[in-house]
């Protein structure tokens, strides 16, 4: 296979994570070891996120195809990309919180859901609560006037069976 048909591979690929994914985020990865870029790829794994390094023309390439040339500024230097493609938050917050303790970790830009987010939006995605932290405040919420009205009932009950005793 030539080097053309390579590329195009490639660019297919890239388009194909791009139109797939929940949510995508570049970040620029200058100054960081081996050893902490093989944490962050730990973290990220763990968190059933994809993180690539691809050309930035090879990337620019499958912008144009998928129709998100607004990421084509934040593809200069170097880029790694993170694909998720189960949820949006998961990514927004392994890379957050990496590049809180890495300051050389820096986050560019992103999609999220189909729509092209800023630093500012993924951090704040990031600082969101996990879907099971969602979940277990709307459970506490929905818990909240059954055990005020056990705990009443339970008052009235010790109160009675005071003025009888």
């Amino acid at each position: 296979m030539g080097a053309i048909e390579t590329k195009q591979q490639v660019v297919s690929e890239i388009t194909t994570k791009l139109n797939d994914s929940k949510a995508t985020i570049l970040v620029d990865y200058r100054g960081l070891t081996v050893g902490e870029v093989t944490e962050l790829r730990k973290q990220l794994r763990e968190a059933n996120v994809e993180f690539k390094v691809y050309k930035n023309t090879l990337a620019r390439r499958a912008t144009a195809e998928a129709n998100l040339t607004d990421l084509d500024e934040y593809l200069v230097g170097p880029t790694a990309i993170a694909f998720s493609n189960d949820e949006v938050v998961a990514p927004a917050k392994v890379l957050n919180s990496f590049a809180k303790e890495h300051k050389a970790l820096e986050i560019k830009a992103g999609v999220l859901e189909g729509r092209t987010a800023s630093v500012e939006e993924i951090k704040a995605i990031a600082e969101l609560p996990s879907r099971e932290g969602l979940l277990s405040m709307l459970l506490s919420v929905l818990q909240a006037p059954m055990r005020n009205v056990a705990l009443a009932t339970k008052a009235v009950a010790d109160q009675k069976e005071e003025q009888s005793a």
